[in-house]
């Protein structure tokens, strides 16, 4: 139980929340760990979402899939990140995304009715734990927010240069956590197409990359 907390106690879901109170709530919130091997599925489009998903070790992403098949990675999520809040809170029937392991890993499920819903001694940390709950939520709004407005970019080096703005934050020189491929995917643009456009975005003396090392001039 401490090993699951030193992993987990950095999410800001369990601020405010120490161990002793962490080790009285794990069966009030009916926490279980699962764990999976590189290429499974956490979850499914169209399955049902009881439960929030906290990684534990090793790292996912959540992907989109249309009707014609073509992916959408919307996000990859690494110890100690949620996955899963934001449907469960909306009372969502059916998961519109898909959630694949990236390599071996460790989850720790949590029954989402059983986060929101106060537990017949009204604790404080559980109470706290709503709070923090709601705040998070709220987060993952801005960040969804966040994507919006990259891919509404009409071209890929404007999709990219506003994806690169993210990223980087003050710094000129950054790491993407993606690969080509996988950038692609997450600005829903051609491969072929995003790579010409980064080579000729480095020759005319925009960027400078190294794989998926970064520098804006």
């Amino acid at each position: 139980m401490k090993k699951i907390f030193n992993i987990i106690g950095s999410n800001p879901l369990w601020d405010g929340i120490g161990y002793s109170d962490f080790e009285q709530m794990f069966h009030c919130i009916e926490a279980g760990i699962k764990r999976y091997e590189k290429g499974d599925y956490l979850l499914l489009s169209g399955d049902a979402v009881n439960n929030i998903g906290m990684i534990l070790s090793g790292s996912v992403k959540v992907i989109l899939e249309d009707a014609d098949g073509n992916i959408t990675i919307v996000t990859e999520l690494s110890a100690p990140e949620l996955f899963g809040e934001v449907f469960a809170c909306a009372g969502i029937d059916h998961s519109p995304v898909t959630v694949q392991a990236l390599g071996d890993c460790e989850v720790l499920f949590i029954n989402y009715k059983k986060v929101v819903s106060t537990c017949s001694g009204a604790c404080e940390f559980h109470t706290r734990l709503i709070e923090n709950m709601l705040s998070l939520i709220a987060k993952k709004n801005l960040m969804l927010n966040q994507k919006i407005d990259i891919l509404s970019k009409r071209t890929t080096r404007e999709k990219l240069l506003r994806f690169f703005d993210t990223q980087r934050g003050i710094a000129r020189k950054f790491a993407i956590p993606y690969n080509r491929e996988e950038l692609a995917d997450f600005l829903c643009v051609d491969r072929s197409a995003m790579s010409n456009e980064l080579s000729k975005m480095r020759k005319e003396g925009l960027i400078r990359f190294r794989k998926n090392e970064f520098e804006l001039l």
